[in-house]
């Protein structure tokens, strides 16, 4: 099932704990022995590859909080072990965990950070 969203800019978007929003990469479609293979058929490819465009804050730590003291002001901040993913890595992930969603006509995919499989990272793809 995919969601379409009509929104302006993808750079609204904040991504929720350990969540990984990926442009899923064109695959050929072809076999190697040369025969075309329907859109319909490569969806359904247990392993897909795509680029991170947004990552989430990562894993939530639960605060610590020292019982003994209680003159102390208690203060709930909510810290995070960050993602491995970044912004810009080449992702081999299972399809089947992620969540389509369609965005000015393209299709995006949001996916939790332990369906990604493999990370390639390329430092000079920006500079």
């Amino acid at each position: 099932m995919s969601l379409v969203i009509e929104e302006k800019d993808l750079q609204k978007f904040i991504l929720i704990g350990d969540r990984v929003l990926i442009k899923p990469k064109n695959p050929s479609g072809k076999t190697k022995s040369g025969l075309y293979l329907p859109p319909t058929v490569q969806e359904k490819e247990s392993l897909q590859s795509g680029y991170i465009l947004k990552v989430g804050p990562g894993y939530p730590i639960p605060a610590l909080s020292e019982a003994d003291e209680s003159w102390k002001e208690t203060r709930e901040e909510v810290k995070y072990v960050p993602l491995q993913a970044k912004e810009g890595d080449l992702a081999v992930y299972l399809s089947k965990n992620g969540y389509e969603i369609e965005f000015n006509h393209e299709k995006f995919i949001i996916l939790p950070h332990s369906a990604i499989l493999m990370l390639i990272r390329d430092e000079d793809l920006f500079k």
